[in-house]
Formats: structure tokens, C-alpha cells, sequence
């Protein structure tokens, strides 16, 4: 019952994976009956009571002892009931008392209260073991994968854990999505943070549910085969009272030097990876998404942030590293070690980085140098390409290496192409909302878009709404627009994204040989004036197909096609068929040349 003083230790010594089953509120059984205990990290405190639902809120009546010199302190109190609410109340060195909810709890107050909540996580039953077994055996980087991103307050308004798990689940089983990802679910304060800004670590957001009923969410996305990939925040934290901000009085999360804990664009304060008890509490926090909740994956935020002391500061807003350099060796040292633990706690969950620099080895192996990551967002592609389709028809010519700049680093990561719920706020516009030309031609570009995604290396993501051609740019204070679904164009669209997704999934080509050159040939790079781009994708087997992309609004009949051989060359998926409001103009097999409509992205199978 009371702390093991090996947990501790590695507590410490940053290598505790499991901090969780150790600090923060647990139930024990006794011979008097149930008994709770707490422990918080507070190594600068001058005294540490337990205040809640149970006690008044009576800070002498609760007084926590010291776990030697570890900095842990613990209590344990009879009379202590599920759903009660608690904080600690800590008194720092200058006197002064501040009440803290606990970094560990697994339950919290909706906003704006603040209290942790004692809740345990026993007591679910998993029905997902064939799933697990399956995900042992996959490997990700050869499988297709189509990520569905949701904020899950805006996906549809108001809807819970429990009715998300029906409707969400049947709605992304249908349209083919391999994965769900959600923006972050651990409890924050402020919604126009979007899950962001965290306060509570290990706490699911109270917003839609209980713990338990975001454990059935998951696991019903684990009966439809449908992964869950979870945003994680692990550079930066709230300023909140309440929260990890001067935890004793004292720095205990964040660097005592403001130019290394200030995050000024965002108003946080960054993590100090060069504590030891920061790298097991950010080490365990990822374990308890992967364990307890089943999660498939995390992708990482802002990691660039945590990669370079000088990222978005100023000169004078930032200190080097020992050799005078802008790296975060903390930093760095510890995303090392989270992906080393992740491969040796849960080999078959991933780690994904939104990380927007040219750091080298993000999506390399710990071993050889790198970060460990499983993949990497494309920020490149993505950046350069909706600049591309931004662009007047007109004008695309003479911006042709926006298209094909990215086959010159695509094989140098893992890289997931996402365009993502950051690309339609802001006055960015949403996806089909950047593209010129009639209302017509708005849709024909958005299902180009999609195809030129769909076919270049790599793992796709779409945020809410792009599936079906939504105009107005994201709120998260509202429901989708499902009303458009009223108008053929949208229905159209949407069914364009589901036929997109089964034909990905079933096309090996597209996702078997993603990361290197066997799987991939240029065949018409330097097109600009007619602004064409063609390749072929090759699969394990040697199975090839030619993907061309036509990014204007003329028709081009008889279009030739050199691929070093003669062959033959039939349609077999296109953005401008009938049944997704195009005009399916051609049809048949042709030899040596291939025919593309307005607009048109096709993939042709290669008859020899």
C-alpha cells in the first residue's frame, strides 16, 4: 500500500514509464475497508495537505507525509468516495498556501471548476483483443493508411463519448478512414484552445464523458478496424493556478530562467527536460494513453518547439545550449528515450511528429542517430501544394515545382501528408474555399487535390468537413455544416471520399513501397506549360499503375505517355467520373497516350 521505494526511484531518476500507478489517487483494500492514497511530487514544500468533498476542504485535517527525500509526498484516508473532488494544498517556502489539482488524477471538474475528481480505471471489460492481436502483426509503414482528424466538441455539438462511439464510428467506418485522430482529449481549461493547453495529463477530458466512456469509444472503434490516434501536447502547459505553473512555490515542471520556460506566442510555459521527474511524468503520460485506453498512436505537438531553445523568440528571448548551439539536448535526449520506451513497452503503437523543420532523422531509428518517431507530417508538401492550388490555373505553370519539389526529400522520413484542421482556420480558408474558378471547378480541384494526395508516398490526413467540400472555415463552437449534404455537389463529394478511400485501400501500389524509389517513377516531371505531372507507383509483387494529374481546365486528348516500354493504359479510378459530378468523358484503353478531362486526376492500370 505504501509507495514502493523502487518507483520512486525511477520516479527520479526519469525512467519511471509507469508513474501513474504510483503517484496521484489510488484504492486499496484493508481490514478497516476502503482506503485511498495520495501522492504528489512537491519537493520544495514546507508542508502538503489533501483537501476535498471528504474533509471539508480542511487543510489540517489531511496532512501528507515526506517519502524521504524524494520530493513525493503521501497520505491515506479512509471515508474517501468515487467522484469526490480534491486538490492539494501546498505551502510554499514564502508562505504562501496554493491549492493544485493533482498532476496525476485520471478524472477532473468540468470547466470552470478546477477540482481533480477520485475516480479508478479499473472495471472496464475490453472487447478488443482480436484488433490488439491484429495491430501486433501490421506493419504501418507498408499498410494504407487515411486519417479522419475530428475535434470531437465540433464533429457534431454536443454529442458524447457514448454517442460519438454510434454515430461518429458508423460515420468513418463508412467512408473507409483507417484512422480516427483526435485533437487532444486530456483536460484543459480554456475550449478556444482546442485541447491544447493542458492542465490535466492524465485526466480524459469531462467534457463528453468519463473515463470509462472514452474507453468505449475506443473500443468500438476498435470493432469497426478503425485505429485512434490521440494529439498529445508534451512541449509546453497552461499558466493556470491551478495547474503544473509554480507547483510548491517553486519551479518543479518548467526551467527557474524565463528564457527557456516563456512560450510568449502561446502564453505556456515549456516543459524543463532536463528534470528527471519531468521526463518520467511526460514518459508516463503517453504510456497511459497506450495502456489504459488502447490508443494506437500519439502525434506529438509542436515538436519543433521542443527541438530549438530559439523557436519563435527573439534575440535576448533565448539561452544556447553547452555549445553554444540552438538545439534542445534535453529535449532531444528525451524524445530518444519516449521512443525507446515506447518501443520496448508497446512496440506496436506508433509515435507521429508534427514537426515542421529540417531536423534530420526525426523517423529514424533511436539506434542510428535518430528521433525514433513513426512518422513525420509532411509540413512541405503540404505548404507548397495548397500554395499551388491557390493559384489560378493560369499562373501554374510557372510555379510547377511546387508539385514536384516534394519527390526531392520524400523518401528522407516517414512522412504523413495531412492537411489539417491548423490549414482551415485563421482566414486560411478551408480546402475547396482556396481554389479559383467557377463553383464547378471549386469541387473538380478539391477531388484533384485529393487524388494528387491519394498517389503520392506517403499516409493521408483530412480534417472534418473536407470530406465533403465545406466552405466555411472550421469553429469549434459549432456543429459541421451537415446541411450542405442537402446539395448534390456536396453529396457527390462525399461520395468521391469514400470511393477514394476503398480504392487506396485495395490499390496496393498506393501504399505498399511508400518510402523509397522502388515504389516509385517519374514519368512526366517537367510538364509545366501543359502543368502535368505523371508516375508510376509500384507494389511489393512488381504490380504497376500510372497516376496523372492534369491541373488545368483544359481537356487533353491523346496526352502521351512514355513509361520506357510499349503498353496500353485503362482508366481505373478518376476524379471526373459521372457519379462524383464530373464528366467522364473518356473511357477504354488507349496505347501509348492517355485522354484527361478539366480538372482531372486518373490511375490507370498498365496493359502490356
Amino acid at each position: 500500500m505504501r509507495l514502493d521505494a523502487n518507483e520512486l526511484y525511477l520516479f527520479n531518476n526519469g525512467v519511471n514509464a509507469y508513474a501513474y500507478r504510483a503517484l496521484g489517487c489510488h484504492r486499496f483494500s484493508s481490514e478497516n475497508g476502503d482506503v485511498h492514497r495520495f501522492a504528489v511530487y512537491a519537493p520544495n514544500a514546507k508542508s502538503v495537505s489533501v483537501v476535498g468533498d471528504f474533509n471539508s476542504w480542511d487543510r489540517d485535517n489531511a496532512v501528507m507525509g515526506r517519502c524521504g527525500s524524494t520530493g513525493v509526498w503521501e497520505a491515506f484516508l479512509y471515508g474517501v468516495h468515487r467522484l469526490d473532488r480534491y486538490k492539494f494544498a501546498i505551502l510554499a517556502e514564502n508562505g504562501e498556501w496554493l491549492y493544485k489539482a493533482d498532476p496525476f488524477a485520471f478524472y477532473s471538474q468540468l470547466r470552470p471548476d478546477t477540482a481533480s475528481v477520485v475516480y479508478e480505471l479499473d472495471g472496464y471489460d475490453w472487447s478488443d483483443a482480436e484488433y490488439m492481436s491484429r495491430r501486433a502483426h501490421n506493419d504501418v509503414h507498408s499498410s494504407p493508411m487515411s486519417i479522419y482528424e475530428v475535434h470531437l466538441g465540433s464533429w457534431r455539438h454536443g454529442k458524447t463519448y457514448l454517442e460519438l462511439a454510434d454515430e461518429l464510428v458508423d460515420y468513418v467506418r463508412d467512408l473507409g478512414y483507417t484512422h480516427i485522430e483526435l485533437l487532444p482529449v486530456c483536460e484543459h481549461p480554456l475550449d478556444d484552445s482546442w485541447g491544447y493547453q493542458v492542465t490535466g495529463f492524465f485526466s480524459i477530458t469531462s467534457r463528453y464523458g468519463t473515463p470509462h466512456d472514452f474507453m468505449y469509444f475506443i473500443d468500438k472503434c476498435h470493432a469497426a478496424g478503425i485505429g485512434v490516434i490521440v494529439d498529445w501536447v508534451g512541449a509546453h502547459f497552461t499558466r493556470d493556478a491551478h495547474g503544473l505553473r509554480m507547483f510548491d512555490g517553486s519551479c518543479v515542471f518548467e526551467n527557474p530562467d524565463w528564457r527557456r520556460s516563456e512560450q510568449k506566442q502561446w502564453g505556456t510555459l515549456l516543459f524543463d527536460y532536463g528534470r528527471s521527474e519531468v521526463k518520467s511524468f511526460l514518459i508516463s503520460s503517453v504510456m497511459f494513453l497506450f495502456k489504459e485506453f488502447h490508443i494506437d498512436g500519439i502525434r506529438a505537438d509542436a515538436v519543433s518547439c521542443m527541438l530549438y531553445h530559439d523557436f519563435a523568440r527573439k534575440d535576448g528571448e533565448w539561452i544556447p545550449n553547452v555549445y553554444g548551439g540552438r538545439e534542445n539536448l534535453e529535449a532531444i535526449a528525451f524524445l530518444k528515450e519516449l521512443a525507446s520506451t515506447k518501443n520496448r513497452e508497446c512496440r506496436d503503437a506508433i509515435l507521429i511528429a508534427e514537426e515542421s523543420t529540417s531536423f534530420p532523422k526525426v523517423t529514424g531509428r533511436v539506434e542510428e542517430g535518430g528521433l525514433g518517431f513513426d512518422f513525420k507530417w509532411d509540413m512541405g508538401y503540404m505548404n507548397d501544394t495548397l500554395s499551388y492550388m491557390s493559384l489560378d490555373s493560369i499562373y501554374r505553370r510557372y510555379h510547377h515545382d511546387k508539385l514536384t519539389f516534394s519527390m526531392c526529400y520524400a523518401f528522407s522520413e516517414h512522412f504523413v501528408l495531412a492537411f489539417s484542421h491548423d490549414e482551415v482556420v485563421h482566414g486560411k480558408h478551408t480546402l475547396i474555399g482556396r481554389m479559383c474558378g467557377s463553383y464547378y471547378d471549386e469541387f473538380a480541384q478539391l477531388r484533384l487535390l485529393y487524388m494528387y494526395q491519394y498517389t503520392h508516398p506517403g499516409k493521408k490526413l483530412v480534417f472534418m468537413g473536407q470530406e465533403f467540400g465545406q466552405f466555411a472555415e472550421w469553429d469549434f463552437r459549432k456543429s459541421l455544416d451537415w446541411n450542405l449534404l442537402d446539395y448534390e455537389s456536396h453529396r457527390r463529394m462525399l461520395e468521391f471520399s469514400k470511393a477514394l478511400n476503398a480504392f487506396y485501400a485495395g490499390e496496393s501500389t498506393l501504399y505498399e513501397l511508400d518510402d523509397g524509389w522502388d515504389g516509385f517513377k517519374w514519368v512526366s516531371v517537367d510538364d509545366a506549360e501543359n502543368s502535368i505531372i505523371a508516375y508510376i507507383r509500384r507494389s511489393y509483387t512488381g504490380r504497376e499503375v500510372l497516376c496523372v494529374m492534369n491541373f488545368t481546365p483544359v481537356r487533353r486528348e491523346n496526352y502521351p505517355i512514355s513509361i520506357g516500354r510499349k503498353a496500353s493504359f485503362k482508366r481505373l479510378f478518376s476524379s471526373d467520373e459521372e457519379r462524383f459530378g464530373g464528366q467522364a468523358a473518356f473511357d477504354g484503353t488507349t496505347c501509348g497516350c492517355v485522354s484527361l478531362g478539366c480538372f482531372e486526376g486518373a490511375v490507370f492500370d498498365i496493359i502490356e
